[in-house]
């Protein structure tokens, strides 16, 4: 079985159950292949980064093969804009939907499921014409003092990987889901001297395993969400906390992407 999200966002959990730990958010327009199944309760995965977890069954929209073969002819574009107002025109019920949710241009006036059309301004929607840096930086500042949230994707709650990926993905770019995955993508830098803009810097913990990531900005200055998402100063060691001026994470490597 395949499933769409049809709300603006819905939250993905380690085990069967509402108190269960919310471990990342998919995002309104992600297909999604139902693994198992319980009376209530379903075992995704992700087709957008393969990430696996539970969701409540009554907010999944459920479709055929056909429809997925028939989206996947369309034209599909990302919401570049951290929140952005979407017509049920059915209904003419407005809701916002976050950054990088994925949006099917598959009828004249909109995108048309489920005996549904929803409308959003063009202006809000990825254009091939994009310079991808250029997205992901201006992106990547509207989310500035946006709360942590562990497992948060979204403008109103967001954890370092989780910024990290939607930032990427709206620019076209698809990164995995937690940060130790994202280190093993694209190419290593020599030093931080080298870096440049939209580069990857992740860190390390006392055991040496990559729980930290975030964008630089320059050689001197990275965006990450760490509290909430913030710019800070970083040296070969690490970046500098601006409330106590000392490090704060501990710098491993540096990972060239775009």
């Amino acid at each position: 079985m395949t499933g769409i999200v049809l709300l603006p966002l819905i939250p993905l959990r380690k085990t069967a159950a509402e108190t269960s730990e919310m471990t990342s958010q998919l995002l309104f327009g992600e297909i999604v292949d139902i693994l198992e199944s319980t009376e209530r309760w379903l075992l995704i995965q992700n087709q957008s980064d393969k990430y696996c977890g539970w969701v409540d069954r009554k907010m999944l929209h459920l479709i055929s093969e056909q429809e997925v073969h028939d989206l996947r002819k369309t034209s599909a574009y990302k919401v570049k804009s951290t929140i952005t107002s979407c017509i049920r025109t059915r209904s003419n019920e407005q809701m916002f939907v976050p950054a990088s949710s994925l949006w099917y241009q598959n009828d004249l006036i909109g995108f048309r499921i489920a005996d549904e059309i929803f409308q959003i301004h063009s202006s809000d929607l990825t254009s091939k014409t994009d310079n991808r840096k250029v997205i992901i930086l201006e992106l990547a500042y509207q989310f500035l003092n946006a709360p942590y949230l562990w497992g948060g994707k979204s403008i109103l709650g967001i954890d370092c990987s989780g910024f990290t990926q939607v930032v990427f993905a709206v620019a076209g770019i698809q990164l995995s889901r937690d940060a130790f995955e994202q280190a093993t993508e694209g190419q290593e830098i020599n030093s931080l001297a080298e870096a440049q803009a939209c580069d990857l810097a992740f860190f390390e913990n006392t055991d040496g395993k990559i729980i930290h990531v975030g964008i630089l900005l320059n050689s001197q200055q990275i965006i990450h969400a760490s509290g909430w998402v913030k710019i800070e100063n970083i040296d070969s060691k690490g970046i500098i906390s601006t409330q106590s001026g000392q490090y704060s994470h501990k710098l491993r490597l540096i990972k060239k992407i775009i």
